[in-house]
């Protein structure tokens, strides 16, 4: 093999301004909104029921593809997959994953003519929901792989001869892993460090990535690097297709969890990796365009796999509390336990609505989902995680004690302690609760900065803000009369959702409530203007109240195809009626916490803590972390560790 020639050294990590840092997130943005929203619409105050009922439903092709692999894929599971296994080796067995491959799990989401399965997003979220409930470590491997590993990117921005190569090869054959994140680069990708330095026909990689899900195994990578701006390279952070045994690539660590044990995740070094321009995904400075594009639908697997967790839960709740016993009757009979099971099947019922709403959209692609797909892995994980510790709860000593230990024992060997562990990293996964929150509220508040952004900017002249607010005093001349009255004052609209249970009322507070919400986040803009960014606990509090209207509305849509099918409509109604209720009280306390909080002396407090004003509180204890830096060093060059990279065999 030819030496490869010298590479500049990358240089030190980008120091970039906070400003900064929000030009790069904003510049990602999709800036258009060309197909309408529902969660959008919702934010400005206008319940938009007609674009999510009556609800769509899947052809009768896509259905019949989809319940075939189903079934064979819930036959794999009970036969071939032992979950405990799995959990107690923290390995997936090599033939499980090639019984995957062979099965087409790789290749759910690939079209047919590169030898996938074809799989709709709504049957895609049902087999992972299926196979994560056999083993969590499972479906997040074939989530990564498919959701934001190399398919995805490769279906909205490859080229033709980009399909051609590697698709066929991820639909059968080769695992794909996903690399953005680095040992100091979280949510803010400006400060990317990993290089790609244009080299001829080639770019020569250089840098370390952290937390690379499916790393470990993986046969092919989606690398984001920094490529300098140079005489014909325009620059910027972009996506790579890079070859997993490629020369230079070493996996150095394989990365341990408190859940999840499974997973195949690990820390990868680049060391002048010489990746061809053929491979490059879009154009150079399109990579965190492509990968937030690619999580506008790739979300959704998440929460997929949050219903699958709620479902299990509530089979172990029922079954549990109707055996346990205490002060002579069951203990689903008191009220205190009753209230958590209620909790988790009104939930559970709603999440899937939810995934099932969105994902439908996804396929049909009428509807600009990014909002509902945000909202949904954001109220999915953070759902899901609250009714797995309530399952815990319910089975008290049992629900801590670990699934092996109940079996040497000779109890029903139930992991409910696992779930809560392998639930956790939902809240992190994919962009963190917080992050989030963020996200979601700027894409929220975007009609309004389209029109008053100039207003609140700093950086513009006199004439861009005279101009902007004549636009906004047009706009909001329009938007703001129509945030005072609407259909859910009147008693009886919406009155095809009553059938014995009536679920008008819900649908109308939704309505009612959505012109609050949009008349409280304008009340916000006007207060804070340009420090309402700052305003993170506000924006949260808005972004939660979005999800719990966004959910209601989805489960008395769903109630109604139920009903309307015959399917189950009754006891739906009942579901949907009980989780509106209990939305709608979070919902108040949330908008109570809009203005009364303790957010500005949180801030004080914090300051104080770095500070160190309170040292004094830390005596008295051990600390038993080890020693060694917060951040690992992740200075580029030759790796000194072995290649622990496990390709399946």
């Amino acid at each position: 093999m030819s030496a490869v020639p010298e590479t500049p050294a990358a240089p030190s990590r980008p120091t970039v301004t906070e400003r900064e840092a929000r030009e790069v997130a904003e510049a990602a943005r999709e800036q258009d909104w060309r197909k309408p929203s529902f969660a959008k619409e919702l934010f400005l105050g206008r319940f938009r029921l007609d674009l999510i009922h009556p609800h769509p439903l899947p052809a009768d092709e896509d259905v019949r593809r989809g319940e075939e692999f189903l079934a064979k894929l819930r036959d794999f599971c009970e036969t071939r997959v032992d979950g405990a296994l799995i959990e107690r080796e923290a390995r997936i067995p090599d033939e499980v994953i090639n019984g995957l491959k062979e099965l087409g799990a790789l290749g759910m989401k690939i079209d047919t003519k590169y030898g996938g399965l074809g799989l709709t997003q709504v049957y895609y979220n049902k087999a992972l929901a299926l196979v994560g409930s056999a083993s969590p470590a499972i479906g997040a491997l074939l989530s990564a792989h498919q959701s934001i590993g190399v398919p995805q990117p490769l279906k909205i921005f490859g080229t033709r001869e980009q399909k051609e190569t590697f698709l066929p090869r991820c639909a059968r054959t080769d695992i794909s892993a996903f690399l953005l994140t680095e040992p100091d680069v979280g949510s803010d990708p400006a400060r990317l460090a990993t290089m790609a330095v244009p080299e001829g026909d080639h770019y020569v990689l250089d840098g370390v990535k952290l937390w690379t899900t499916n790393g470990v195994v993986a046969d092919l990578l989606v690398v984001m690097a920094r490529v300098p701006k140079s005489e014909g390279h325009r620059g910027g952070i972009t996506a790579f297709v890079v070859e997993a045994d490629s020369e230079g690539v070493t996996v150095e660590n394989r990365n341990a969890f408190m859940g999840l044990r499974g997973l195949e995740n690990g820390v990868t070094r680049f060391h002048r990796v010489r990746v061809p321009a053929s491979h490059r995904i879009g154009e150079e400075g399109q990579g965190l365009k492509i990968a937030l594009t690619t999580l506008n639908t790739g979300r959704l697997s998440l929460p997929a796999m949050c219903v699958g967790a709620g479902k299990w839960c509530l089979k172990i709740a029922r079954e549990w509390s109707a055996e346990r016993e205490q002060w002579g009757k069951p203990v689903a009979l008191h009220e205190a336990v009753g209230s958590k099971i209620a909790f988790i099947a009104a939930t559970t019922f709603a999440l899937e609505a939810v995934v099932d709403l969105s994902s439908q959209m996804a396929d049909e692609n009428r509807n600009d989902i990014r909002i509902e797909a945000a909202l949904a892995k954001l109220y999915g994980s953070e759902m899901a995680w609250l009714m797995a510790d309530e399952l815990v709860q319910i089975r008290g000593g049992r629900g801590f004690e670990t699934a092996d230990s109940l079996r040497d024992r000779g109890e029903r060997a139930v992991p409910a302690e696992q779930m809560l562990r392998d639930l956790r990293i939902n809240r992190i996964f994919e962009g963190s609760t917080e992050i989030m929150h963020l996200l979601i509220a700027r894409e929220a508040v975007d009609a309004h900065l389209s029109v008053a952004g100039d207003l609140i900017d700093p950086d513009k002249t006199l004439g861009d803000k005279a101009r902007a607010g004549a636009s906004a005093g047009a706009f909001y001349a329009r938007w703001l009369p129509k945030l005072v009255a609407g259909p859910g004052q009147l008693p009886g609209t919406y009155g095809e959702f009553r059938h014995g249970i009536d679920l008008s009322p819900h649908l109308r507070y939704v309505e009612r409530t959505s012109r609050k919400l949009a008349r409280s986040t304008f009340y916000a803009m006007s207060r804070w203007q340009g420090r309402m960014e700052t305003k993170q606990g506000f924006l949260g509090r808005i972004v939660d109240i979005g999800a719990e209207l966004f959910a209601m509305s989805a489960a008395c849509v769903r109630a109604e195809l139920l009903r309307g099918r015959g399917d189950h409509g009754r006891e739906a109604y009942q579901l949907a009626d009980a989780f509106c209720r209990q939305a709608r009280l979070r919902v108040e306390e949330l908008f109570g916490r809009l203005w009364s909080n303790t957010d500005d002396l949180d801030r004080k407090v914090v300051k104080n803590v770095l500070g160190g004003s309170y040292t004094w509180l830390e005596d008295g204890v051990i600390d038993p972390s080890g020693e060694g830096p917060w951040i690992a060093d992740a200075a580029p060059g030759p790796s000194a560790r072995e290649n622990v990279r496990r390709p399946i065999s």
